[in-house]
């Protein structure tokens, strides 16, 4: 048998994959986004209001969740979603229930929506 037959057979078999384009990049909040959401993020957890965060990356969308235990599901989420820039605004907060709060093109007017004292309402 021929030692190069098995090699040659396995050089057929291989497929190349490109590496992801620019275009294909993930979704990312900038460090000025981030400032602005992690400055209100600070004032809630001091104020005993909000425990945990996570920060996903994805395709289409950027979300930052805010948590009152690790546990639980979001009681918030700040997206940044660039598809909707021009229509209605790039920014959203929503909440647990996925009622959006605010909506629009200004990241800090966005966030204002937490100025008015958001609470937890327990049954």
């Amino acid at each position: 048998m021929d030692s190069n037959a098995g090699g040659d057979e396995a050089q057929q078999q291989a497929t190349l994959i490109p590496l992801s384009r620019s275009s294909e990049l993930p979704v990312t909040f900038n460090r000025r986004e981030l400032d602005q959401i992690l400055r209100i993020y600070g004032f809630m957890v001091s104020a005993g209001e909000w425990r945990d965060y996570a920060i996903d990356h994805l395709m289409d969308r950027a979300v930052f969740s805010i948590f009152r235990r690790a546990s639980e599901v979001p009681m918030f989420r700040v997206v940044k979603n660039p598809k909707l820039a021009r229509k209605q605004g790039a920014y959203s907060v929503i909440a647990a229930s996925g009622l959006i709060l605010k909506r629009g093109h200004d990241l800090d007017r966005v966030l204002k929506v937490f100025d008015k004292g958001l609470s937890l309402v327990r049954g």
